[in-house]
């Protein structure tokens, strides 16, 4: 039996007789979390769309979840979103097409690549690098006006292409699925000192300048230069060897296309994009909790439509519903009617494909384990603000109000909690996490997986102090030094 799956949104869009594979409907593969289970298919997800939070979005988060092999990733749709967030691959790619043309024009404006091949046979090594790059179905590029050069790069769905162009795509799919998955295009680059990414107009950072200038001298004691880089630093992010981000991420801000950069140079980063996008993403953590067996609160995921009549009974009231890809308690809401519950949902779907509805666990704190290429860091009880139910109260005029914290040595922790939220970080990476869990008569639950924790000497470094800083810097240093001796074996 084939071991690809070809995700549509509409039947009509790649009629099964079109392909020896199974062609499966992208609401399907959503509802269905099971499919495949023990099984770890090649999916090409030919959506409609790959837009923000829509199906398509979904269908590749989650097959990442599942552990299936998806193309095309979700980076690469965030990536294509915008120009600016694919703008480092196109001196690349402008090299390669006005080399394989040589001084003459394209046969055909905008170019259509599928799967790396194009109708074009001269700009066959062009089309392959910009499938490398993106490993997206179906691109169309639109060159600028006269010249041999990108002015956009966009996905296509097939059920838009017709006669001749239809029967290219047919034709390349078959040849791509006759190969064996192949990774994306790496590439390297190297220096001796850290990139601090801060946000000058941020106002809550998840470190305080504070701390970064004690990072920063923890860091020249163990012979490591930190320097401080904005949001406007991105073309000079090369001239360094490695990037930690501490401003607050988002796969849809320049944070992202930092750490993307960075990634592109060879250079350490945390965040890395792999992690942002996992923990972002509420819906994610929940099927990547789920199959791991890792215990946390009740939850379902509902889709747009969805009958909400029994959540309450299932779930118990109040109901705790969340946007997928809310930040800092922003777009959480406790609603504990009927009516109440469908009204909140009917706003956050203005914004989602997916909401997150989940059983209330009432505490006087969470536990917050920051955990460093697979160790734990930390651990911090954050106090809920006074006369709420969060750690942060967000007001109505603006204002953040916080409860109190308390650090402890992990030797200090419940074990189980620990245990909990190790197990929780390595399903994500070996960066730096901040795992929120809450502990009850029930056991340890995993609420959530931070991918940009906070980091501060009087707080998650209130038992460690200065060896906070000094994990930090052996997380850096031992990747510096692994690719440096790689680099002097070639």
């Amino acid at each position: 039996m084939s071991d690809w799956l070809i995700l549509v949104d509409h039947a009509s869009d790649l009629a099964q007789h079109e392909t020896p594979h199974k062609v499966m409907r992208v609401r399907d593969y959503l509802t269905n979390p099971g499919l495949f289970s023990g099984r770890r298919p090649n999916i090409l997800n030919l959506a409609r769309t790959y837009g923000y939070q829509s199906e398509g979005y979904y269908a590749s988060l989650l097959a990442e979840a599942r552990g299936h092999r998806v193309a095309p990733s979700v980076q690469a749709m965030v990536e294509l979103s915008r120009k600016t967030l694919y703008a480092q691959a196109l001196p690349e790619l402008n090299a390669a097409l006005t080399r394989d043309l040589e001084g003459s024009d394209v046969s055909e404006r905008p170019l259509l690549v599928a799967f790396g091949r194009s109708r074009d046979d001269r700009i066959g090594r062009f089309s392959k690098l910009l499938f490398d790059w993106f490993r997206v179905p179906v691109l169309e590029v639109t060159l600028a006006a006269g010249k041999a050069e990108i002015d956009r790069i966009r996905a296509v769905s097939p059920h838009t292409l017709k006669g001749e162009t239809r029967d290219f795509f047919l034709d390349s799919l078959e040849r791509h699925t006759r190969r064996k998955w192949s990774p994306a295009k790496e590439k390297a680059q190297a220096r001796w000192s850290l990139a601090v990414l801060l946000d000058p107009e941020e106002k809550t950072p998840p470190s305080s300048q504070t701390s970064i200038k004690r990072l920063a001298n923890v860091a020249n004691k163990m012979g490591v230069e930190v320097e401080p880089i904005g949001p406007g630093d991105l073309a000079s992010l090369a001239e360094y060897d490695a990037l930690f981000i501490r401003a607050t991420t988002a796969i849809d801000n320049y944070t992202y296309r930092f750490a993307r950069r960075a990634e592109q140079e060879g250079m350490p980063v945390i965040d890395d994009t792999a992690s942002m996008i996992r923990c972002t993403n509420k819906v994610f953590l929940k099927e990547l909790l789920d199959l791991a067996g890792v215990a946390s609160p009740r939850t379902e995921v509902i889709g747009e439509g969805a009958k909400l009549d029994g959540l309450m009974d299932r779930l118990g009231s109040p109901v705790v519903l969340k946007a997928p890809d809310g930040s800092f308690s922003r777009q959480v809401h406790k609603v504990s009617t009927e009516a109440e519950l469908a009204e909140r949902a009917k706003a956050l779907f203005k914004d989602t494909a997916l909401v997150i509805a989940q059983e209330y666990m009432p505490t006087t704190y969470d536990w917050r384990v920051g955990v460093l290429g697979g160790k734990a860091l930390y651990a911090c009880k954050y106090k809920m603000a006074r006369g709420h139910w969060q750690i942060m109260r967000h007001g109505a005029d603006g204002k953040v109000t916080e409860g109190g914290s308390e650090t402890l040595s992990v030797d200090d922790a419940p074990p189980a909690v620990i245990e909990t939220a190790l197990k929780a970080a390595r399903l994500i990476g070996d960066g730096l996490y901040g795992i929120d869990l809450k502990e009850n008569e029930r056991g340890v639950f995993v609420i959530e997986v931070n991918d940009n924790p906070n980091l501060d000497t009087e707080v998650e470094g209130a038992v460690l102090k200065d060896a906070l800083w000094r994990a930090l810097i052996d997380w850096f240093s031992a990747r510096l030094e692994k690719r440096m001796g790689a680099l002097k074996t070639r």
